[in-house]
């Protein structure tokens, strides 16, 4: 079989399947019209997220059998006219899982102890100890919101902590030794941290909304490391002004660009100057399953799964 690279990765998964057998090329700069200009003579595409694999694309690859999205999310490809199509869909959530786990925990911890702030406040020259005063986790309840693989991987981070931890997801029997589940309005009512670890679908926009908010009992702390067009991003700055979200640690922002790879190119919105400039949040760029060793675990994951599939 032939193989269509279209981002770069892991060396280990290219060198894998050239000994398994496999002719790989890669093109990592043709723009979208050219890559389906050639796209019918191969068998599988392995990719991040460089563009929308949709349904244009996929009639033009008339010989695809699978395609391979080294990353957790899928919302890049039309799955369901790939499936219509017979074309097997490969992701890999069993490669970041970890590190998403702990960033989240990271940017917890950095939040309820203000590291950010009282960082910055040292390198300028101040030293203020009791402005920066920390709370615990200890004796909070985290809910989790979307219990799959990345929401697993922070529960099973949770437990060195003497904590409550609910999870809530739309398929039922999810719980685990580690979460338990429970209503939406029970979670809603009990929770002192919201983390949000959805998928990027139809159900899942916009889901974080100022009625959403609302619907809580306690005032929170959100962290989201899942997918930022899920938080509608104004209603979320409207919560931390009026400390109904008492800080939030964002590694996604409804601003991204589909790839990921850039955040808006127009003028910087209204929402998003108010995010950079307060102390209770914490911003990092799309990075949670970003590691060393996700890098590796990621396309490992890849190569087992075509294996599996085609030798």
């Amino acid at each position: 079989m032939k193989i269509l690279h279209l981002d770069t990765n892991h060396d280990l998964l290219i060198n894998q399947l050239n000994d398994l057998g496999y002719t790989n090329h890669e093109d990592y700069i043709s723009s979208k019209t050219e890559i389906e200009a050639k796209i019918s003579q191969y068998d599988g595409i392995v990719l991040r997220s460089r563009f929308t694999i949709d349904k244009q694309f996929l009639d033009a690859a008339s010989n695809l059998k699978f395609i391979g999205r080294v990353g957790a999310g899928v919302e890049n490809i039309d799955c369901d006219y790939a499936e219509e199509k017979g074309v097997y869909l490969i992701s890999a959530p069993e490669g970041n899982r970890n590190a998403v786990g702990e960033h989240t925990l990271g940017m917890l911890l950095s939040l309820f102890n203000k590291l950010n702030k009282a960082d910055a406040e040292v390198r300028s020259g101040k030293w203020l100890r009791e402005e920066n005063r920390g709370i615990e986790l200890d004796g909070k309840t985290v809910g989790l919101i979307g219990y799959g693989n990345m929401g697993k991987a922070f529960a099973k981070k949770l437990r060195g902590f003497d904590v409550e931890v609910l999870c809530y997801d739309i398929k039922e029997n999810q719980g685990d030794n580690n979460a338990k589940q429970v209503t939406l309005s029970e979670f809603q009512e009990k929770v002192d941290v919201l983390s949000l670890h959805t998928p990027q679908t139809p159900l899942t926009l916009n889901i974080i909304d100022k009625t959403f908010i609302n619907q809580f009992k306690k005032p929170f702390w959100f962290v989201n490391t899942a997918r930022g067009k899920s938080v509608v991003t104004k209603d979320l700055v409207s919560a931390l002004k009026s400390e109904k979200i008492l800080g939030a640690g964002l590694d996604v922002l409804e601003y991204e660009k589909a790839s990921f790879e850039n955040l808006f190119s127009t003028e910087m919105p209204e929402a998003f100057q108010y995010l950079i400039n307060s102390k209770n949040v914490l911003l990092s760029p799309h990075v949670a399953g970003w590691t060393i060793e996700s890098k590796e675990k990621l396309a490992q994951t890849i190569v087992d799964k075509i294996k599996i599939r085609f030798s």
